[in-house]
């Protein structure tokens, strides 16, 4: 099946560069070049990773003739956010000057804070890997069976490979691990965090202990909380935090991690809530970035081991929960639990092998596939 692919950010990317620089924030080979590129037929393109690129970025000897301007890979240049800053203040984004567009492979909302602040210059967009309604809502059974196979980035899913889709990944990880991390962080273990990526990929959707972690690999628990956080850093991996009714509660307790690349996770169970947990954290993004909304993902789990996988939240307050299931159909006395708690709360138990949608306990008990193409992402 061919698929044609809308990415959800490109109308918002083009209203914003009309006001602002407009910052593009997301994993190496998610498709920012692309989709930057799709934005103008008139604009230069220059990449700090290439050393005639960064020649013309430090002597700022670009031509100003042109519509759009890319910078790539900015944030491994020192100071970037203050030379940004510059650039920004003097030149602005309105002709004969080009408008302005950054991207980077490294989260540029937080990396490096240090230095001059960007704030009030930009709007940031986040693309994340693809999401059902990118690729063929309509077709959304065959979409997901081809993510769990494939993953969620372009060139593998567009292979249509699963040997092409091993073959990228390999070299996908080894290129954020042995060139962004080294280009970016003083590490000399790169080998123990390539083996913290194989523990934390088999612990997708468990509460994880950085005791447990620091243990394992023979390092203290600071450096593996120092490691993870690089890891966020460079999109290979992301928290999911419990929920409480206090923040502070919230932030004691255990994170789960999942992966932006599906393909990491062997167990098929795993990589099943590690696919909607992409799809809702690609919504609360999406939501964030383009309406100024407050939402997050979180989880819940008690003292009395009652766990429900998602929850979804606005302004701090639980707006709906989500459990995923590749079979079951009986709601989860966890999801029930919640359900009364919450009144008014929206509660759905997703199952990837479902045979008839139904409600149950004030739950709907749907396809998961179907719930994933109604996702605004």
């Amino acid at each position: 099946m061919n698929f044609l692919i809308e990415r959800s950010i490109c109308k918002f990317a083009l209203k914003d560069l009309e006001k602002k620089l407009v910052l593009i924030s997301g994993p190496r080979q998610v498709g920012k070049t692309y989709l930057s590129k799709s934005l103008s037929s008139d604009y230069i393109y220059l990449n700090y990773d290439n050393i005639d690129s960064q020649r013309e970025i430090t002597e700022r000897s670009w031509p100003r003739n042109k519509d759009l301007i890319i910078f790539d890979e900015l944030h491994k240049m020192t100071n970037w956010k203050q030379w940004l800053k510059g650039i920004y203040d003097v030149e602005g984004v309105k002709s004969p000057s080009p408008k302005i567009l950054v991207t980077g492979s490294a989260r540029l909302d937080t990396f490096r804070k240090m230095g001059d602040s960007l704030a009030g210059r930009y709007y940031l967009l986040h693309l994340l890997p693809l999401s059902v309604n990118e690729v063929s809502p309509n077709n959304s059974k065959e979409v997901v069976e081809q993510f769990l196979k494939l993953g969620q980035f372009p060139e593998p899913f567009l292979s249509g490979s699963e040997e092409e889709s091993r073959i990228w990944r390999k070299t996908h990880l080894d290129i954020i691990i042995r060139q962004d991390l080294l280009d970016l962080e003083n590490v000399s273990s790169i080998k123990k965090i390539e083996r913290l990526v194989q523990l934390l990929a088999a612990r997708v959707g468990s509460g994880i202990s950085y005791a447990n972690l620091a243990r394992d690999l023979e390092v203290s628990a600071p450096t593996i909380k120092s490691w993870i956080q690089i890891l966020e850093e460079l999109y290979v991996i992301y928290l999911v935090r419990p929920f409480s009714k206090t923040l502070a509660k919230s932030i004691l307790k255990e994170p789960k991690i999942y992966f932006f690349d599906i393909g990491q996770i062997k167990k098929i169970e795993l990589r099943l809530e590690n696919l909607v947990a992409n799809h809702l954290y690609k919504k609360v993004h999406f939501l964030n970035d383009t309406m100024g909304l407050n939402y997050e993902l979180m989880y819940f789990r008690d003292k009395e081991q009652r766990e429900v996988d998602f929850v979804l939240t606005e302004d701090n307050l639980p707006v709906q929960i989500i459990e995923v299931k590749t079979s079951d159909d009986v709601p989860t006395r966890s999801i029930i639990y919640l359900k009364e708690h919450f009144q008014g709360i929206d509660a759905v138990q997703l199952v990837h092998k479902l045979k008839q949608e139904r409600f149950a306990n004030g739950i709907r008990v749907m396809h998961l596939h179907e719930f994933l193409s109604a996702l605004e992402t």
